[in-house]
């Protein structure tokens, strides 16, 4: 569904006027002559259906001004473009401090109200996206802000919620992409420790030479190349909360040193002849059987049971699949937004694939395929066409490469063996024909008319053969014509090959 723009003008001529504008633009419309009306409509349930609203400023009665001060800076109203026949600058910044994002002069032409509502819709979409990283930056990042309502989640929010209202050290479990960081920023978020520093070690990203010197620092000339004294994480964390990801990954020796660290508040850098108190609350976080791994020696049994106090285990997206439309919807939010693409949402066909899914990558697998399909979408919904890598591991579900042009398609002259299990998905574009051999293929090089064909056109006809010799599989299509994936994707845009929505 478009999006749908309130035009609030006392103006008949110009409401038609703005009215036929911004259709053309693509977004639906309602209308309404005065401050009062739009009043009404703002401060209904109507107002859940305006996506953005072009207020005039001057209005008999409750002008546009009027209007921003009763409701242009409530969270719940959508974002406020004001115009008006007498702008100043003084005009312009009292409607912006009422809550307007933006303000343009009658009469404006249809390309700076394109711009201007573009920019309004697209902060508005990140609003949310913006909050939680600035959260995130200040360490006061909540449950409230995660994205996260299935039932299988509220275990997880409630011992989150309990974890932090105490120092226990805690351990989270769970699957590579399942969001193990921000459940631990998000206990520190609600602890006492919020807007503390929140450092994050990546253990298995370390070089096992470098451990002791990055998590414990070192003194100057405490070994060849320490020219400067180093600072190390635990005491970056001092006060605040040290996050240690893939902490199965850590060498047996930097283990020892930790365990002490746990127990005595307390570290001794590389080259110190004193310890040094540290003041820090712990969060582990592991995608490894830990149990395993100390029965293979590979972990100390001691700093396991210290570590494990309180244990969180995040399930995977798989076995939380109520989740999966919320988080799509949100991601494809984020990226049409940031790719200023007009995306209403997803197809019900496209909606129940990504149910069917396993999503073995969890979340960061979600994610990276809507910011994919956003990129490829030329309509307003989201479709299976959209996700093809998907839909090759679901049953039912089928994402075709697009026809060609009508006005190029032959019937395929040759379905010999090279074009074995393909015969049905070859493109009608391409005339296959023998060669005087009468055993290999290929794509011609002269035109019906004689005349030489353009290497562009040959290109694009191998990239259909390719497509459907390997049914859309990017990756395998890729690898047999000797090319990138990127350039792949790029190449099938320019010539037109991405599957569009019907």
């Amino acid at each position: 569904m478009s999006k749908r723009v309130l035009i609030v003008d006392d103006d008949p001529a110009q409401r038609r006027i703005l009215e036929e504008t911004i259709k053309r633009l693509g977004f639906e419309t309602k209308t309404c002559g005065s401050g009062e009306q739009a009043l009404q409509i703002l401060e209904s349930d109507e107002r859940a259906t305006i996506s953005l609203v072009l207020l005039d400023i001057v209005m008999p009665g409750v002008d546009g001004l009027a209007v921003l001060d009763r409701v242009g800076n409530k969270a719940e109203t959508p974002p406020i473009i004001v115009q008006t026949a007498h702008g100043s600058i003084e005009t312009a910044i009292n409607a912006m401090r009422a809550g307007a994002v933006d303000f343009v002069v009658k009469p404006a032409s249809p390309e700076r109200l394109d711009v201007s509502i573009k920019s309004a819709l697209k902060i508005e979409a990140l609003a949310g996206e913006i909050n939680r990283i600035k959260k995130k930056a200040e360490g006061n990042l909540s449950f409230d802000d995660l994205v996260m309502q299935g039932a299988a989640m509220q275990r997880v929010i409630t011992l989150g919620k309990r974890a932090a209202a105490s120092n226990i050290p805690v351990l989270i479990e769970g699957e590579s992409g399942v969001g193990k960081e921000l459940i631990a920023r998000a206990i520190q978020g609600e602890s006492e420790r919020q807007g503390r520093p929140f450092i994050t070690v990546n253990c298995g990203a370390i070089p096992e030479n470098l451990v002791e010197s990055i998590l414990f620092g070192h003194e100057k000339g405490s070994f060849t190349g320490a020219s400067d004294k180093r600072i190390g994480k635990f005491q970056e964390a001092d006060g605040g909360t040290l996050f240690l990801d893939e902490v199965g990954e850590l060498p047996l020796d930097a283990q020892v040193k930790l365990l002490r660290a746990l127990q005595e508040g307390e570290i001794d850098p590389v080259g110190s002849k004193k310890p040094v108190k540290v003041n820090f609350r712990l969060i582990s976080a592991t995608n490894r059987d830990m149990i395993q791994q100390v029965k293979d020696g590979k972990f100390r049994e001691d700093l396991y049971y210290r570590l494990n106090v309180f244990p969180i285990f995040i399930p995977p997206l798989r076995e939380r699949i109520e989740d999966v439309p919320q988080l799509a919807r949100h991601f494809a939010q984020r990226f049409a937004a940031e790719e200023g693409k007009r995306i209403a949402g997803f197809s019900d066909s496209a909606m129940r694939m990504l149910q069917a899914y396993t999503w073995p990558g969890n979340v960061r697998q979600l994610e990276n395929a809507v910011f994919r399909a956003v990129v490829l979408a030329d309509g307003a919904e989201l479709t299976v066409a959209e996700f093809p890598q998907i839909a090759a591991h679901v049953g039912g579900f089928d994402a075709e490469i697009p026809a060609a042009p009508t006005a190029l398609q032959k019937a395929p002259a040759y379905t010999g063996p090279a074009l074995l299990g393909a015969e049905n998905t070859v493109p009608a574009t391409i005339e296959m024909r023998p060669s005087s051999a009468g055993s290999a293929l290929g794509i011609p090089a002269m035109a019906e008319d004689g005349e030489i064909r353009s290497l562009e056109a040959m290109e694009a006809d191998m990239i259909r053969l390719a497509l459907g010799r390997y049914r859309g599989h990017m990756t395998e299509v890729a690898k047999r014509l000797n090319i990138g994936r990127s350039t792949l994707y790029r190449k099938m845009q320019e010539y037109g090959l991405e599957p569009r929505p019907n």
